[in-house]
């Protein structure tokens, strides 16, 4: 994963939200643009959830989850999941699939769908897979992507809607992000192969932003688990968790680093987080292990003790006690199999999913 911009690493709402953008950043996101589409009214099309075919397009393995993205550069749409209301989405605006769902999109959505599958015409001359479809009136231009990551499942994703909806225009970044996504867009459907990392980059970064806005969005009572990133005292007690996630911690210096009593910490901590910091403390040890064994060739030892562990058979009997299986097992099965993760989903869900 490319290194975030500096504009997310410091998040407008105080350093509570780095702990919940810690989180994101460990599912090591990758992906890209593979569709660029016009569209003229009346148009309706059902999009499929995103699978092999459409990720191949991009010359890439499919990964064990797919966050699914459109990107409005001209015109409008409206779009609609399942028996949920539709949502219009207009120039400007990212729309985020969390769980890679099927939708309809249109400028009517009452008129008979097509499926957009059968309407994709393959690449020309390097550049992007293009669906041009429609009445002939006016045009709205979608650019259709994805993020993928076979890292464990993650506990944010988990509690997500099926749907965010992200304005680029509105924010203190708004410029850099719309002027950067818009160049990346042009760089993809020109074919030039360099720009991959970089639409996976920024692609990455609005993920974590639509993420962080949609929880700030959120009245406190319904943020569940999620208060933990926004309350003061649990709030910063994640933030020193994942900063240093390898140090020796206990109740007692967390509490004394948010300035309470241990007791007090401990309570107000577990009815927040639902379960009890150093149990919170040791799922998120082993995610991070479980990514670092799949991710690099580092030796076993070595990523235990990054972790936390101060030998390699404490980390691999902890290891084993949450996935079945020894890290030396797990990081050669996820070689030969990068989906084989998903038999073990939710194992390392953080308890709150």
């Amino acid at each position: 994963m490319t290194a975030t911009p500096d504009y997310l690493s410091d998040p407008p709402n105080g350093p509570q939200m780095n702990a919940l953008l810690d989180i994101l950043r460990t599912l090591r996101l990758s992906g890209g643009i593979f569709l660029d589409c016009e569209f003229s009214a009346p148009w309706c099309v059902t999009a499929s959830a995103i699978g092999p075919e459409e990720v191949g397009l991009l010359m890439m393995p499919y990964p064990a989850h797919v966050i699914a993205y459109h990107y409005v550069t001209r015109g409008g749409v409206l779009l609609q999941i399942a028996n949920q209301e539709p949502v219009a989405i207009g120039a400007g605006e990212v729309v985020v699939f969390p769980a890679n769902d099927k939708h309809r999109l249109g400028s009517d959505l009452s008129i008979r769908a097509v499926s957009a599958k059968e309407l994709v015409l393959p690449p020309s001359n390097g550049g992007l897979a293009r669906i041009d479809h429609g009445g002939g009136g006016e045009s709205t231009h979608i650019m259709c992507g994805f993020l993928g990551t076979d890292a464990p499942n993650d506990p944010v994703i988990g509690i997500l809607p099926s749907l965010l909806k992200l304005e680029v225009a509105k924010g203190g970044s708004a410029d850099w992000i719309e002027t950067t996504l818009r160049f990346a867009a042009q760089e993809m459907a020109a074919g030039r192969p360099g720009s991959l990392p970089l639409v996976a980059q920024l692609a990455e970064c609005l993920f974590m932003e639509a993420v962080r806005r949609y929880v700030d969005s959120m009245p406190p009572s319904e943020r569940g688990w999620l208060a933990g990133f926004s309350d003061p005292v649990v709030g910063r007690a994640l933030t020193l968790l994942h900063a240093r996630r390898e140090h020796d911690w206990s109740v007692d210096e967390l509490a004394a680093d948010v300035g309470i009593s241990r007791s007090a910490f401990a309570d107000r901590f577990t009815r927040i987080m639902g379960e009890p910091p150093m149990r919170y403390l040791g799922k998120q040890r082993l995610r991070f292990a479980a990514q670092r064994l799949r991710s690099s060739h580092e030796p076993v030892a070595k990523i235990g003790f990054e972790t936390g562990y101060d030998s390699e058979a404490a980390f691999s009997r902890a290891f084993k006690r949450e996935f079945g299986v020894a890290p030396a097992a797990w990081r050669a099965r996820s070689a030969d199999d990068p989906s084989w993760w998903t038999r073990w989903k939710g194992t390392l869900s953080g308890g709150h999913t």
